[in-house]
């Protein structure tokens, strides 16, 4: 595969080849070892495209993290606790998560535990590869970077998605890299407020 395109918010491209190049040359790298021809290996039960011959998610997928967790990149979370009350979670949002516990049940409320995941964390970069549904990129954007980057897990975000030209070759509902852009651009330029590279890439 080949890297088509890329988005760089709030400078997250020139923050990695200022800050760290060799991670960038290992994401293009990886990108480029991933065969996709091979991997176009589903056969569609969708109409208008029964029996057609699709690429394969799940096997792009698969075939990522291997590539990735070779060059040691790992799986990462980060945990915190929330509760009801709008105004102590952003008091307590920036606290460490046993100091989240105390100041909620300080103020007599329940905390609750929760947790944010992704598979590829590598020198404070993040990356999310993504052939799911288009709902899933909003997620990492807003929600997962945002959620390492606060927790001071990262200091960038990757998002790795196909471009048009490979995404009318999946399955229906699969996210593409022109419709994304546009979706984090309509937020402003600041918004979300984590530095970020989306990656659109064909074969």
């Amino acid at each position: 595969m080949r890297v088509v395109q890329y988005y760089s918010h709030l400078n997250g491209y020139e923050h990695i080849v200022v800050h760290k190049p060799h991670l960038w040359e290992e994401i293009e790298r990886v990108i480029s070892l991933v065969d996709a021809h091979s991997l176009r290996t589903k056969i569609s039960n969708e109409k208008g495209m029964v029996g057609k011959a699709l690429f394969d998610p799940k096997a792009m997928n698969s075939e990522f993290k291997r590539l990735l967790v070779e060059r040691q990149w790992r799986e990462s979370r980060t945990s915190y606790f929330v509760t009801s009350d709008h105004v102590l979670i952003r008091q307590t949002m920036t606290m460490s998560k046993e100091e989240q516990k105390r100041e909620i049940e300080r103020a007599g409320l329940n905390p609750i535990y929760s947790y944010n995941q992704t598979d590829f964390v590598k020198e404070r970069v993040e990356i999310e590869v993504q052939f799911g549904k288009y709902f899933s990129v909003a997620y990492d954007l807003f929600v997962k970077h945002m959620a390492f980057f606060i927790g001071d897990v990262i200091d960038v975000g990757v998002e790795i998605v196909p471009m048009k030209e490979l995404q009318v070759e999946m399955s229906s509902g699969v996210p593409y890299y022109e419709g994304e852009l546009y979706n984090l651009l309509r937020q402003g330029r600041s918004t979300p407020a984590v530095p970020l590279v989306m990656i659109g890439i064909a074969p």
